[in-house]
C-alpha cells in the first residue's frame, strides 16, 4: 500500500474517535504489555542477533524499561488525562480556565538501532497513552527486532490504529514526505536536521533525541572506585552504542593514575582477562559501524583492551590516555567501547571550556564537593545527567528525558511523554452576566483610567 494511503487510512480512524477515550487507550497499553511479556524470550533472541546482547542485558536494558513505562502509564493516565480547571483574572470576571489534553493525531516515531526494541516501546506506549494513531519506523540497522516488532504489533492492533514500515533509507524518505500531526525521531544530529527540515514544510512539530560528546568529569573529592566502576557499566553496556554513554572522561590530574588503575580492574571484572571470548559481550551493529570506531584508536596511549575482531565486530573496552582536544576521537560522538581520558587541573576552567562546545546530550560529575557539583549543575547546559552515576536517569519515568540545542528538543518518559504527545488545549468559560462594559470601545476619560488600574 502506498505510504500516503497508510498514513490518510490512520487519519481516517483518528478522525473517527476511536482513539480518545480511556477505556481503549487503557486496552491497548494492556495489549501492548501483553505483547512484550508473550515474546520476552524471543525479544531477547532478536537483540542477541543485531546486537549480541546477554538475555540479562536485553531485560535490564530494553525489555523491563518497557514494561516499567506502560505499567507507569496505566496507572497514572486516569489522570492526566483530566481536564484541569484553572483560574481566571478578574478582568475576565465572571469566568474560568480549563485546560484539555488532546491527541495530536497521527504520529510517526522513527527509532534507530542501539536499543531497537525500547526506543520503538517507549515512545509508542506514551503516544497511545495520549490517544494518537501511530506510524512506527524501526530501524534497518536492527533487522531481527524490526521484524519481530512488525509480528507483534500486527498480532494485535488493527493496521489502521498502528503499523510498523520496515525498511531502509527509500521508506524514510517515503515517509518524511508525508504529512504527520507529530515526528518522533530518535537518531544522530545529521539526520535530525533532516527531519526537522521535511517537518517544517508542513509546520509540524517534532521531538528530536539526538546524541552528541557527552562528558564525565570525576572530581578530585570523588570516590574513585566507585566512580570508575559505574563509569565502565555506563559507557561499555552494549558495546559502548549509547546515545547517553559517557563519551569522554575528564578527571582532575592528582587521581588519574589511580582512576585509570581502576577502570582497568573493573573492565576485567565484569568481562574478564579476555573480553572477546566472553559469550555475554556485545558487538558493535554493522560492519561500517565497526570499522569507523576502530579507525579511532590510532591516536594517545590504549592503557586497556585495543584489541578487535572485525569478524564478530567486537572491540575489546578500550581505555586511551594521553588524548589531546585536537584528536580525531575528539571531534565526533564515539558511539562504541573506547573511552579517552583528559586529565585537568583547575575545575573552573574546565567548565569556561566546556561552556564553549555544544550542549551535550547527557553530563555526569562524580564528586563529594558540594561547591563543585553547585558550579558544574548551574553554569553548564546540558539534557540530564547524573551525580555520582551514569545511564541512570533515563530509566526512571518521574523525569522527562530530552536533549538541549544539538543534543535535540523535546522531551518524553511518563507524565512528560504524555505532554509531548498531546495539545494542551485551552479554554475560556465566560458567563453572560455581568458585562462590564469598560473593555467596549469608546475609550478615554474614567474608562481610560479604569482600564489601567485593572491591568497594570
Amino acid at each position: 500500500m502506498p505510504m500516503n494511503e497508510i498514513v490518510e487510512r490512520q487519519r481516517e480512524f483518528f478522525r473517527a474517535g476511536n482513539t480518545r477515550p480511556y477505556a481503549y487507550r487503557q486496552k491497548m497499553l494492556q495489549q501492548l504489555e501483553k505483547q512484550v511479556r508473550k515474546y520476552d524470550k524471543e525479544i531477547q533472541a532478536a537483540l542477541h542477533q543485531d546486537l549480541h546482547k546477554s538475555g540479562g542485558e536485553a531485560f535490564m536494558t530494553e525489555i523491563g524499561l518497557s514494561l516499567s513505562e506502560i505499567n507507569h502509564v496505566r496507572k497514572h493516565l486516569k489522570n492526566w488525562m483530566r481536564v484541569k480547571k484553572v483560574r481566571a483574572p478578574l478582568t475576565h470576571f465572571p469566568a474560568y480556565g480549563t485546560v484539555r489534553p488532546e491527541p495530536y493525531g497521527v504520529v510517526l516515531i522513527m527509532a534507530p538501532w542501539n536499543y531497537p526494541f525500547l526506543l520503538n516501546i517507549e515512545p509508542l506506549c506514551d503516544a497511545i497513552a495520549a490517544g494518537n494513531c501511530c506510524i512506527l519506523k524501526p530501524s534497518a540497522y536492527a533487522p531481527a527486532t524490526s521484524a519481530l516488532l512488525k509480528k507483534m504489533i500486527g498480532e494485535v492492533f488493527p493496521p489502521e490504529y498502528i503499523t510498523v514500515i520496515e525498511g531502509g533509507r527509500e521508506e524514510n524518505e517515503l515517509l518524511l514526505e508525508q504529512r504527520f500531526d507529530y515526528i518522533f525521531f530518535t537518531g544522530s544530529p545529521g539526520v535530525g536536521k533532516l527531519v526537522m527540515e521535511k517537518a517544517a514544510a508542513h509546520l509540524t512539530p517534532v521531538t528530536l533525541e539526538l546524541g552528541g560528546k557527552s562528558p564525565c568529569i570525576v572530581e578530585r573529592t570523588a570516590d574513585i572506585n566507585q566512580a570508575a566502576k559505574r563509569i565502565v557499566f555506563g559507557k561499555f553496556i552494549n558495546c559502548g552504542q549509547t546515545c547517553v554513554a559517557p563519551d569522554y572522561v575528564l578527571v582532575h590530574s592528582e587521581i588519574k593514575d589511580e582512576f585509570i588503575k581502576a577502570l582497568r580492574k573493573w573492565i576485567t571484572d565484569f568481562w574478564g582477562e579476555h573480553p572477546l571470548e566472553n559469550p555475554d559481550y556485545p558487538r558493535m551493529i554493522s560492519e561500517k559501524h565497526f570499522r569507523r570506531a576502530a579507525g579511532l584508536l590510532g591516536e594517545g596511549r590504549i592503557v586497556a583492551g585495543g584489541e578487535t575482531d572485525e569478524g564478530k565486530l567486537q572491540i575489546t573496552p578500550t581505555i586511551i590516555d594521553g588524548v589531546k582536544w585536537n584528536y580525531r576521537i575528539m571531534g565526533e560522538e564515539i558511539f562504541g567501547p573506547i573511552l579517552p581520558v583528559l586529565e585537568y587541573r583547575s575545575l573552573t576552567e574546565t567548565v569556561d571550556f566546556l561552556k564553549n562546545k555544544e550542549k551535550p546530550l547527557a553530563l555526569y560529575l562524580f564528586t563529594r564537593s558540594r561547591k563543585a557539583k553547585d558550579m558544574v549543575l548551574s553554569e553548564l547546559s546540558f539534557g540530564g545527567g547524573c551525580v555520582n552515576d551514569t545511564l541512570i536517569h533515563l530509566a526512571t519515568p518521574y523525569m522527562g528525558f530530552g536533549g538541549v540545542g544539538n543534543s535535540g528538543m523535546g522531551a518524553y518518559h511518563g507524565k512528560t511523554g504524555f505532554d509531548t504527545f498531546s495539545h494542551r488545549k485551552s479554554i475560556l468559560h465566560r458567563g453572560l452576566h455581568p458585562d462590564i462594559p469598560v473593555r467596549y470601545p469608546g475609550y478615554g476619560g474614567t474608562k481610560d483610567k479604569i482600564i489601567r488600574r485593572l491591568l497594570r
